[in-house]
Formats: C-alpha cells, structure tokens, sequence
C-alpha cells in the first residue's frame, strides 16, 4: 500500500480525521491530504519534538499555520488541541503521523484511528 493510501484512506477516509500527512523521521513529506501543506519549520519542529517534550509541551505545536496547545506529550504521541479542534501526532518506528480534526469530531474517535495505524506501522517495521 502507498503512503498516499494510508493517509487517503485509513486516516482522512475515515472521516474521523480531518487533514493528515506522513513524515519520515529522518524528514520529508511521504504523503498528505489535499490542502494539508506543512512548512520546512514546522516540519522540522515536529521531527525533532521528541528530543525536547518539555518544550512541546510549554510551547505548542504549529501545523499547517495553525498553533495547538499541547494536551499531552510522551515519548509516543502528541496530543493538542485549538478550540473544539485539535491534533494527533504519533511517532512509529520510522515515520510520524501527523493528523488534525475538526469540530464536531472528537478527539477520541480521532486518536483511536491514527493510534491505531501507527500500531500497524509498527507491527511492520514502520
């Protein structure tokens, strides 16, 4: 399966999130929703997020222009949120999911499907 499929189909095809885009680890857009443009910055910022938790933390998250208030932050995942919006951002073995909703979705029904995938990815060495 391509990583257009992945985010075409079992991220923003479910209709549980909004707008999505994978990202290798070592940097790089593997794929994204249409419209879901993330800048060089904020790439970088979510790459490298897992080597200062604290400061995403403290600071945010910006995604496609828009700053999230981080919820949660661990070695795992990322969880913020903007209003009745929010993100998901999960770190698997070698790329980042990085997902956004939008009112009137949930943030759980939202981190069920990308914690879900990024547990796949796992499974396979992804």
């Amino acid at each position: 399966m391509s990583w257009q499929t992945y985010v075409d189909s079992n991220l923003v095809g479910t209709g549980k999130v909004s707008q999505a885009a994978i990202l290798g680890q070592q940097g790089g857009v593997w794929a994204s929703s249409l419209g879901f443009t993330l800048s060089q910055p904020e790439q970088n910022a979510v790459v490298g997020a897992w080597n200062n938790l604290d400061g995403v933390q403290a600071s945010g998250v910006t995604l496609a222009g828009t700053k999230y208030f981080t919820l949660q932050a661990d070695p795992d995942h990322i969880y913020g949120k903007k209003s009745a919006n929010g993100c998901v951002i999960v770190k698997t073995t070698q790329a980042i999911l990085v997902c956004v909703y939008k009112d009137p979705i949930q943030q759980q029904e939202a981190v069920s499907v990308v914690e879900a995938l990024g547990v796949y990815l796992k499974s396979v060495g992804y």
